[in-house]
């Protein structure tokens, strides 16, 4: 069963242009470690501080392995760090999706 994560993120709305460089980054990061990343979305019109990322994976077992790689990741760490250090992330929820299917 495929298993998508929906991360809603609450930004800084006056370091937005920061978590868009953030995500820009984990376009490649993710498919690196195994994540299949069906993308980021930054505010535009209305609400200035929410953003949003979907990513699927073939299982949550596949999810825990895909996050032990990305802590692992040199790249990875780096984004991970670049986010702590510019505090434009103030805070992120992580729901698990599954598609409905007849």
């Amino acid at each position: 069963m495929t298993v998508t994560v929906f991360i809603r993120y609450q930004l800084d709305p006056f370091k937005r242009a920061l978590f868009e460089e953030y995500s820009r980054n984990w376009l490649t990061i993710i498919p690196k470690c195994g994540g299949d990343l069906i993308g980021y979305w930054m505010p535009h019109e209305g609400t200035n501080n929410i953003a949003f990322a979907l990513i699927s994976f073939d299982s949550l077992a596949s999810y825990e392995s895909y996050r032990a790689r990305l802590r692992t990741d040199s790249e990875g760490k780096a984004n991970f760090d670049f986010a702590e250090a510019n505090r434009f992330i103030l805070a992120e929820e992580r729901t698990f999706l599954r598609k409905v299917v007849a």
